[in-house]
Protein backbone atom coordinates (compact mmCIF):
# COMPACT_ATOMS: atom_id res chain seq x y z
CA UNK A 1 0.00 0.00 0.00
CA UNK A 2 1.28 3.47 -0.86
CA UNK A 3 0.49 6.11 1.78
CA UNK A 4 0.83 9.88 1.96
CA UNK A 5 0.82 12.55 4.65
CA UNK A 6 -0.25 16.09 3.78
CA UNK A 7 1.46 18.97 5.57
CA UNK A 8 -0.13 22.42 5.37
CA UNK A 9 -0.64 25.70 7.23
CA UNK A 10 -4.28 26.08 8.21
CA UNK A 11 -5.59 29.43 9.45
CA UNK A 12 -9.00 31.02 9.96
CA UNK A 13 -9.21 31.41 6.15
CA UNK A 14 -11.31 28.33 5.35
CA UNK A 15 -11.37 28.93 1.59
CA UNK A 16 -7.58 29.04 1.42
CA UNK A 17 -7.29 25.96 3.65
CA UNK A 18 -9.61 23.98 1.41
CA UNK A 19 -7.80 25.04 -1.75
CA UNK A 20 -4.47 23.96 -0.26
CA UNK A 21 -5.85 20.64 0.97
CA UNK A 22 -7.40 19.93 -2.42
CA UNK A 23 -4.18 20.70 -4.28
CA UNK A 24 -2.02 18.57 -1.98
CA UNK A 25 -4.39 15.60 -1.80
CA UNK A 26 -4.48 15.55 -5.60
CA UNK A 27 -0.69 15.67 -5.66
CA UNK A 28 -0.57 12.69 -3.30
CA UNK A 29 -2.96 10.73 -5.52
CA UNK A 30 -0.91 11.64 -8.59
CA UNK A 31 2.08 10.04 -6.84
CA UNK A 32 0.08 6.83 -6.47
CA UNK A 33 -1.02 7.19 -2.85
CA UNK A 34 -3.93 4.91 -1.95
CA UNK A 35 -4.22 6.12 1.67
CA UNK A 36 -3.89 9.87 2.27
CA UNK A 37 -3.90 11.59 5.68
CA UNK A 38 -4.57 15.30 6.27
CA UNK A 39 -3.36 17.08 9.43
CA UNK A 40 -5.35 18.04 12.51
CA UNK A 41 -7.87 20.86 12.00
CA UNK A 42 -6.91 21.27 8.35
CA UNK A 43 -10.17 23.10 7.59
CA UNK A 44 -9.70 25.83 10.22
CA UNK A 45 -7.08 26.43 12.89
CA UNK A 46 -6.52 29.36 15.21
CA UNK A 47 -7.68 30.60 18.57
CA UNK A 48 -10.80 29.30 20.26
CA UNK A 49 -12.97 31.97 18.64
CA UNK A 50 -11.61 31.01 15.20
CA UNK A 51 -12.48 27.36 15.79
CA UNK A 52 -15.99 28.21 16.95
CA UNK A 53 -16.57 30.46 13.96
CA UNK A 54 -15.27 27.86 11.51
CA UNK A 55 -16.66 24.70 13.09
CA UNK A 56 -18.97 22.52 11.00
CA UNK A 57 -21.17 19.47 11.46
CA UNK A 58 -20.00 16.23 9.88
CA UNK A 59 -22.27 16.90 6.89
CA UNK A 60 -20.77 20.37 6.36
CA UNK A 61 -18.79 21.56 3.32
CA UNK A 62 -15.33 20.47 4.54
CA UNK A 63 -16.19 16.81 4.83
CA UNK A 64 -18.50 16.97 1.81
CA UNK A 65 -15.38 17.95 -0.15
CA UNK A 66 -13.40 15.13 1.49
CA UNK A 67 -15.96 12.48 0.54
CA UNK A 68 -16.33 13.74 -3.01
CA UNK A 69 -12.55 13.92 -3.47
CA UNK A 70 -11.97 10.42 -2.09
CA UNK A 71 -14.57 9.11 -4.55
CA UNK A 72 -13.19 11.07 -7.52
CA UNK A 73 -9.60 9.97 -6.88
CA UNK A 74 -10.44 6.45 -5.72
CA UNK A 75 -8.46 6.81 -2.49
CA UNK A 76 -8.91 6.19 1.21
CA UNK A 77 -8.80 9.65 2.76
CA UNK A 78 -8.42 10.25 6.48
CA UNK A 79 -9.66 13.83 6.53
CA UNK A 80 -7.27 14.78 9.29
CA UNK A 81 -9.58 16.28 11.84
CA UNK A 82 -12.05 19.13 11.83
CA UNK A 83 -13.59 21.27 14.55
CA UNK A 84 -16.99 19.57 14.70
CA UNK A 85 -20.11 21.43 15.78
CA UNK A 86 -22.56 19.05 17.42
CA UNK A 87 -26.19 20.11 17.56
CA UNK A 88 -27.36 20.68 21.10
CA UNK A 89 -23.84 20.68 22.60
CA UNK A 90 -21.99 23.75 23.82
CA UNK A 91 -18.52 22.41 23.17
CA UNK A 92 -16.96 21.32 19.90
CA UNK A 93 -15.43 17.94 19.11
CA UNK A 94 -12.12 17.28 17.36
CA UNK A 95 -13.25 14.72 14.79
CA UNK A 96 -11.25 12.60 12.34
CA UNK A 97 -13.29 10.95 9.57
CA UNK A 98 -12.10 8.19 7.25
CA UNK A 99 -13.66 8.17 3.79
CA UNK A 100 -13.38 5.13 1.54
CA UNK A 101 -12.77 5.11 -2.23
CA UNK A 102 -16.54 5.16 -2.72
CA UNK A 103 -16.67 8.54 -0.96
CA UNK A 104 -18.65 7.18 1.99
CA UNK A 105 -17.57 7.73 5.61
CA UNK A 106 -16.13 4.53 7.06
CA UNK A 107 -15.38 5.64 10.62
CA UNK A 108 -15.34 8.73 12.83
CA UNK A 109 -12.94 9.16 15.75
CA UNK A 110 -13.19 12.03 18.20
CA UNK A 111 -10.01 12.99 20.03
CA UNK A 112 -9.88 11.46 23.48
CA UNK A 113 -6.98 13.34 25.08
CA UNK A 114 -7.32 17.14 25.21
CA UNK A 115 -4.25 19.38 25.06
CA UNK A 116 -4.40 21.25 28.37
CA UNK A 117 -0.72 22.06 28.89
CA UNK A 118 1.88 24.81 29.18
CA UNK A 119 4.68 24.87 26.58
CA UNK A 120 7.43 27.52 26.74
CA UNK A 121 5.22 29.79 28.81
CA UNK A 122 2.21 29.46 26.48
CA UNK A 123 -0.92 27.89 27.97
CA UNK A 124 -3.14 25.70 25.78
CA UNK A 125 -6.56 24.61 27.04
CA UNK A 126 -8.48 22.61 24.47
CA UNK A 127 -11.02 21.67 27.12
CA UNK A 128 -12.21 25.28 27.22
CA UNK A 129 -13.92 24.80 23.86
CA UNK A 130 -13.81 21.06 23.11
CA UNK A 131 -15.20 17.89 24.68
CA UNK A 132 -13.34 14.56 24.54
CA UNK A 133 -14.46 11.62 22.45
CA UNK A 134 -15.77 8.37 23.93
CA UNK A 135 -13.10 5.85 22.93
CA UNK A 136 -10.79 4.19 20.35
CA UNK A 137 -11.87 3.64 16.76
CA UNK A 138 -10.56 1.03 14.32
CA UNK A 139 -11.32 1.22 10.60
CA UNK A 140 -10.09 -0.52 7.44
CA UNK A 141 -8.40 0.82 4.32
CA UNK A 142 -8.04 -1.61 1.41
CA UNK A 143 -8.91 -4.31 3.93
CA UNK A 144 -6.02 -3.33 6.24
CA UNK A 145 -6.96 -2.46 9.85
CA UNK A 146 -6.18 1.18 10.67
CA UNK A 147 -6.25 2.80 14.12
CA UNK A 148 -7.29 6.44 14.26
CA UNK A 149 -5.62 8.91 16.63
CA UNK A 150 -5.07 12.68 16.79
CA UNK A 151 -2.02 14.73 17.88
CA UNK A 152 -1.75 14.74 21.72
CA UNK A 153 -3.01 11.13 21.71
CA UNK A 154 0.51 10.08 20.69
CA UNK A 155 1.64 10.62 24.29
CA UNK A 156 -0.70 7.88 25.51
CA UNK A 157 0.74 4.52 24.42
CA UNK A 158 -2.15 2.60 25.94
CA UNK A 159 -4.46 3.91 23.21
CA UNK A 160 -2.16 2.61 20.48
CA UNK A 161 -1.66 -0.71 22.27
CA UNK A 162 -5.43 -1.15 22.55
CA UNK A 163 -5.78 -0.48 18.82
CA UNK A 164 -2.92 -2.86 17.98
CA UNK A 165 -4.47 -5.62 20.08
CA UNK A 166 -7.69 -5.03 18.17
CA UNK A 167 -5.77 -5.67 14.95
CA UNK A 168 -4.44 -2.28 13.82
CA UNK A 169 -1.48 -2.50 11.44
CA UNK A 170 -1.40 1.21 10.58
CA UNK A 171 -1.93 4.25 12.81
CA UNK A 172 -2.97 7.61 11.38
CA UNK A 173 -1.96 10.66 13.41
CA UNK A 174 -3.19 14.02 12.11
CA UNK A 175 -1.50 16.64 14.28
CA UNK A 176 -0.77 20.27 15.01
CA UNK A 177 2.27 19.82 17.25
CA UNK A 178 3.76 23.04 18.63
CA UNK A 179 7.20 24.14 17.47
CA UNK A 180 8.98 23.25 20.77
CA UNK A 181 7.32 19.83 21.06
CA UNK A 182 7.95 19.10 17.38
CA UNK A 183 11.60 19.95 17.89
CA UNK A 184 12.13 17.87 21.04
CA UNK A 185 9.44 15.15 21.18
CA UNK A 186 7.70 14.57 17.85
CA UNK A 187 9.96 12.07 16.10
CA UNK A 188 10.73 10.20 19.33
CA UNK A 189 7.04 9.73 20.13
CA UNK A 190 5.99 8.77 16.61
CA UNK A 191 8.78 6.25 16.22
CA UNK A 192 8.11 4.83 19.70
CA UNK A 193 4.47 4.15 18.86
CA UNK A 194 5.57 2.41 15.66
CA UNK A 195 8.24 0.28 17.35
CA UNK A 196 6.31 -0.85 20.40
CA UNK A 197 3.30 -2.01 18.35
CA UNK A 198 5.22 -3.06 15.20
CA UNK A 199 2.93 -0.80 13.20
CA UNK A 200 3.17 1.83 10.49
CA UNK A 201 2.49 5.41 11.58
CA UNK A 202 1.35 8.10 9.15
CA UNK A 203 1.84 11.33 11.07
CA UNK A 204 0.59 14.42 9.20
CA UNK A 205 1.56 17.60 11.04
CA UNK A 206 0.68 21.24 10.51
CA UNK A 207 3.48 23.72 9.66
CA UNK A 208 3.88 27.44 10.28
CA UNK A 209 1.80 30.20 11.88
CA UNK A 210 -1.96 29.73 12.26
CA UNK A 211 -2.63 32.86 14.32
CA UNK A 212 -0.34 35.31 16.16
CA UNK A 213 1.74 33.25 18.59
CA UNK A 214 0.26 29.93 17.45
CA UNK A 215 2.67 27.88 15.35
CA UNK A 216 3.20 24.24 14.41
CA UNK A 217 6.50 22.55 13.69
CA UNK A 218 5.93 20.39 10.59
CA UNK A 219 8.30 17.43 10.04
CA UNK A 220 5.43 15.13 9.03
CA UNK A 221 6.56 11.50 9.14
CA UNK A 222 5.80 8.07 7.78
CA UNK A 223 7.45 5.43 9.97
CA UNK A 224 7.65 1.67 9.52
CA UNK A 225 7.16 -1.10 12.15
CA UNK A 226 10.91 -1.26 12.83
CA UNK A 227 10.93 2.46 13.62
CA UNK A 228 12.63 3.46 10.38
CA UNK A 229 11.56 6.85 9.03
CA UNK A 230 10.39 6.17 5.48
CA UNK A 231 9.63 9.82 4.71
CA UNK A 232 10.02 13.15 6.48
CA UNK A 233 8.61 16.47 5.28
CA UNK A 234 10.69 19.62 4.85
CA UNK A 235 9.55 22.91 6.40
CA UNK A 236 6.92 23.71 3.77
CA UNK A 237 3.39 22.92 2.69
CA UNK A 238 3.93 19.62 0.94
CA UNK A 239 3.16 15.92 0.62
CA UNK A 240 5.30 12.96 1.62
CA UNK A 241 4.74 9.49 0.18
CA UNK A 242 6.00 6.02 1.13
CA UNK A 243 5.22 2.41 0.38
CA UNK A 244 3.98 0.36 3.33
CA UNK A 245 5.36 -3.18 3.00
CA UNK A 246 2.85 -5.34 4.85
CA UNK A 247 4.85 -8.52 4.22
CA UNK A 248 7.86 -6.92 5.91
CA UNK A 249 5.60 -5.98 8.81
CA UNK A 250 4.55 -9.62 9.16
CA UNK A 251 8.22 -10.55 9.29
CA UNK A 252 8.93 -7.97 12.03
CA UNK A 253 6.00 -9.22 14.10
CA UNK A 254 7.17 -12.82 13.67
CA UNK A 255 10.84 -12.17 14.53
CA UNK A 256 10.14 -9.76 17.39
CA UNK A 257 6.71 -10.85 18.70
CA UNK A 258 6.41 -8.37 21.56
CA UNK A 259 2.64 -8.19 21.18
CA UNK A 260 2.44 -11.95 21.81
CA UNK A 261 4.92 -11.76 24.70
CA UNK A 262 2.65 -9.58 26.80
CA UNK A 263 1.78 -11.03 30.23
CA UNK A 264 -1.36 -9.27 31.44
CA UNK A 265 -1.62 -11.58 34.45
CA UNK A 266 1.70 -10.17 35.71
CA UNK A 267 0.73 -6.52 35.47
CA UNK A 268 -0.86 -6.36 38.88
CA UNK A 269 -2.75 -3.22 39.73
CA UNK A 270 -2.67 -1.71 36.25
CA UNK A 271 -5.96 -0.45 34.81
CA UNK A 272 -7.52 -2.67 32.19
CA UNK A 273 -6.89 -0.13 29.38
CA UNK A 274 -3.13 -0.40 29.99
CA UNK A 275 -3.10 -4.17 29.58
Amino acid sequence: MRAAAVQLTATADKARNLETADRLVRRAAAHGAELVVLPEKWSVLGRGEDLRAGAEPLDGPALAWAGATARELGIDLVAGSIAERVEGEEKLRNASVHFGPDGEPQATYRKIHLFDVEVDGVVYRESDHEAPGPGPVLTRARGVPVGLAICYDVRFPELFRALALDGARIFTLPSAFTVPTTRDHWEVLVRARAIEDAAFVIAANQIGEHAPGLRSGGRSLIVDPWGVVLACAPDAETVIVADLDLDAQDDVRMRLPALRHRRPEAYRGLPEAAL
